[in-house]
């Protein structure tokens, strides 16, 4: 079984902000695969679906426990199904990468998010692939804070190349489960 987390905050507030990539490309993933409704887990707090696709078997997760808490649910969620942090994946925007970048990792540091950071240290370990989302702007506001910055939701030229991002990013997973981390990083990552 692999796990594919998509990161971001719960609720209206943060739908369309820009920390939320995580979840509306787990999202898209889900509806372009035919995966089941999202059900709430009974044991954590987390939204899961499941699915045997490309022959393997995948479980969906978006985590509810807050971006910086992200960790706790995918600790249970190994534990449960006894994987190895290998089997993991885990899709989240990231502030150093511009808006139409996306870039697969693995066994890398954290580079300040928080909810990677939460992975990191619930599992002991960094050794799991994740799938990093640019959402830096073109224009970029100096004094505005990161925590402000990635809580700000998309104008609406950003809307427009967003779209674009998430089919690629849907894409990339897929290669990955299809042809395996090292293919699709060669693949991808230019």
């Amino acid at each position: 079984m692999l796990i594919i987390v998509g990161l971001g905050n719960p609720g209206k507030k943060f739908q369309k902000t820009r920390h939320n990539v995580g979840f509306v490309i787990v999202n898209k993933f889900s509806k372009k695969n035919e995966f089941p409704n999202w059900k709430k887990s009974k044991k954590i707090n987390c939204f899961y679906t499941k699915k045997s696709i490309f022959n393997k078997e995948i479980e969906l997760v978006k985590p509810l426990t807050y971006m910086n808490n992200s960790g706790e649910a995918i600790k249970y969620i190994v534990k449960k199904h006894n994987l190895k942090p290998e089997d993991i994946i885990v899709v989240h925007d990231d502030l150093d990468l511009p808006l139409e970048k996306i870039k697969i990792i693995k066994n890398r540091s954290s580079a300040g998010h928080k909810g990677v950071q939460s992975i990191i240290d619930k599992l002991g370990t960094k050794n799991f692939v994740r799938l990093r989302v640019g959402i830096k702007a073109v224009t970029e506001n100096k004094k505005q804070g990161i925590k402000d910055f990635v809580l700000q939701k998309f104008n609406q030229k950003e809307e427009t190349v967003l779209k674009g991002v998430i089919k690629r990013a849907c894409q990339v997973v897929e290669a990955i489960l299809k042809e395996g981390v090292e293919k699709a990083m060669n693949k991808f990552n230019c």
